[in-house]
């Protein structure tokens, strides 16, 4: 088998396919190892949104950077891929998080972010089926929504038009100089680019990931009952909580009619089992929100790992100790919006170009010394 590759990405979700397209477009020989099916793991779990986030400077950067690079996206975007710039409105339930309306909206606003504060007779005209009594909420009309397994399909198929290869195969061990397959079969590329979510530790035991696992549920079609992505706004303090299991209120409208229901977080939970505990504390979350959603027919729930970092900042960059191995993993619950981010500010160090956004926030080698953002 020809191991004559520039680059060979780890790990076929949504941002090692990003990463894939955006190496072979930069003339690298690139391939792909992936077990299972392209968009089959993690990226098949997730919620599909693309949001900018305001938790730190850094988060919001490639957040906002690669959203916009959806924006510009759309219109090339296949129909199957189901996206629309539903808008996120963020729900404030009383006024203490009308406080956090605010603050967010000049946060936004003095980046350039179109936003608007609505205000409780607003918010219920803008979304009907929400419970009365609540106090308003911001809305971000950029963010959007897709449907994140195809979206992975097809940057991956422009992957393959650009000359990328796919490997089926498991890595089993990787060293300063190349990794293997547990079939036996060795490669020796320039780079290796470790992509593959919260099972990086398992071909570097010293970073910093750990596992959150998340459950999802999808109705029937109602449509129209949603019309924004919607989250409360304590979801900042509940659902990424870096140390506790936690729900909150976050649902998506679907371009099928669909009603997409999270949001939950798990620590330490291993197996892909629903936890009935747990998914019916998320569902009991939305209906608090949103009473009538207990009158709707749920079809399906599902679960997914996320890979957490300590500052929830992806890494994106070579690693410290082995200097063939790069990383573009630990994007935790951001890693559909950011895949694409992720992928440019990868290349661009590889080919030394000058990046968009500065990418020293998102090193690996951040790790190694005080945790500027934890």
């Amino acid at each position: 088998m020809s191991q004559n590759f520039d680059v060979v990405i780890v790990g076929a979700g949504i941002v090692g396919a990003a990463c894939a397209l955006e190496c072979a477009r930069a003339g690298l020989k690139t391939a792909i190892i992936e077990e299972g099916i392209v968009g089959g793991g993690a990226t098949a779990a997730g919620m599909g949104h693309i949001v900018a986030m305001d938790d730190s400077d850094a988060q919001f950067a490639l957040t906002r950077y690669s959203q916009q690079l959806w924006l510009h996206l759309k219109d090339e975007l296949p129909e199957d891929v189901e996206f629309e710039t539903t808008g996120t409105i963020w729900v404030a339930a009383d006024e203490e998080e009308m406080i956090e309306v605010r603050r967010k909206q000049a946060y936004y606003s003095a980046r350039r972010v179109p936003c608007e504060i609505l205000d409780a007779r607003a918010l219920a005209e803008a979304e009907p089926n929400l419970r009365k009594g609540l106090a308003g909420g911001l809305l971000v009309p950029e963010d959007g929504v897709l449907y994140p397994p195809t979206a992975a399909r097809w940057l991956w198929s422009l992957a393959q038009s650009c000359g990328a290869t796919v490997i089926q195969g498991r890595v089993s061990a990787v060293s300063e100089v190349g990794f293997s397959l547990r079939d036996g079969s060795s490669f020796n590329p320039g780079i290796t680019v470790v992509a593959t979510g919260a099972w990086a530790p398992e071909l570097d035991a010293s970073l910093e990931i750990k596992k959150r696992k998340g459950h999802l549920a999808i109705t029937d079609r109602y449509p129209g009952y949603v019309r924004h992505q919607l989250v409360e706004l304590g979801y900042l303090k509940s659902a990424h909580s870096v140390t506790a299991d936690s729900v909150a209120f976050n649902v998506q409208p679907r371009a099928t009619g669909q009603i997409l229901i999270g949001s939950s977080r798990q620590y330490g939970a291993e197996d892909t089992a629903i936890d009935r505990q747990m998914i019916r504390a998320m569902l009991a979350r939305a209906c608090e929100y949103m009473p009538d959603l207990a009158q709707k027919a749920v079809v399906r729930c599902w679960t997914g790992f996320r890979a957490a970092t300590p500052d929830k900042l992806p890494l994106i960059g070579p690693s410290v100790k082995k200097p063939n191995m790069w990383f573009a993993t630990g994007h935790e619950g951001l890693g559909i919006t950011t895949s694409l981010g992720t992928a440019k500010l990868l290349v661009d160090q590889i080919l030394g170009r000058k990046p968009a956004i500065p990418f020293e926030p998102y090193l690996p080698s951040r790790h190694s010394r005080e945790h500027v953002y934890a």
